[in-house]
């Protein structure tokens, strides 16, 4: 049974920070590539950050949007990805979504259930 439990959502000022994280189970973790996504209501699902597998010495990548603003880590001892968030705006108001793929693997990618982040103006 996989399962991917994001938590750390919650409503901050623009200019503020959170902290998201991502317990995953069920999976060989180092050997996932693990991803944050959002999606706000009305629009499509974004990519925003990946960490990858220990077979790409655990990498990151940032959409432009958040690039250096965001931090992506994991915790591999904890099964955990963490997203920091600083410098916050509005328009990262989403929920965003923890990913999971395993190297090579014909098996579909696995979700989260989602956090809700709300960012004030």
């Amino acid at each position: 049974q996989v399962q991917l439990v994001e938590s750390g959502g919650g409503l901050v000022q623009a200019g503020g920070s959170l902290r998201l994280s991502c317990a995953a189970s069920g999976i060989i973790f180092r050997r996932n590539a693990m991803g944050w996504y959002r999606q706000a209501p009305g629009k499509q699902r974004e990519w925003v950050a990946t960490i990858t597998s220990i077979t790409s010495d655990f990498n990151t990548n940032y959409a432009d949007s958040v690039k250096g603003r965001f931090t992506i880590s994991r915790d591999n001892a904890k099964n955990t990805v963490y997203l920091q968030m600083n410098s916050l705006k509005p328009e990262d108001t989403a929920v965003y979504y923890c990913n999971a793929r395993e190297d090579y693997s014909t098996s579909p990618a696995y979700w989260g259930q989602g956090t809700q982040v709300t960012v004030s103006s």
